[in-house]
């Protein structure tokens, strides 16, 4: 059974609003793909995902993505998972505002 997304046929509720992430960790090559292998093993595409070596020593990685169709346990599961994933040090996650 697949859980990805079909963008053009979510309804239009609450549910609908992507969760967001907002991911810092320490800059090293292997935290990108860890972050994303936890999306990709449940079959979702994220909407929108952004990353940036920052800090005053470019030794820090932000990480922000959109997600679509998840239900609350599932936001508050992978956020648990993405804080105690290597190198991470924070992890923040919201919903998404509707505009209009």
């Amino acid at each position: 059974m697949s859980t990805s997304v079909a963008y053009d046929r979510l309804p239009a509720s609450s549910e609908a609003l992507p969760h967001c992430y907002s991911v810092l960790a320490r800059a090293e090559v292997s935290v990108m793909p860890r972050v994303l292998e936890l999306f990709v093993k449940r079959g979702i595409l994220p909407r929108r995902c952004h990353g940036v070596v920052s800090g005053a020593g470019h030794d820090e990685l932000e990480i922000d993505l959109q997600v679509d169709g998840l239900d609350a346990d599932t936001a508050e599961h992978i956020q648990r998972c993405l804080a105690q994933l290597v190198h991470v040090e924070r992890v923040l996650m919201s919903r998404a505002h509707r505009c209009g």
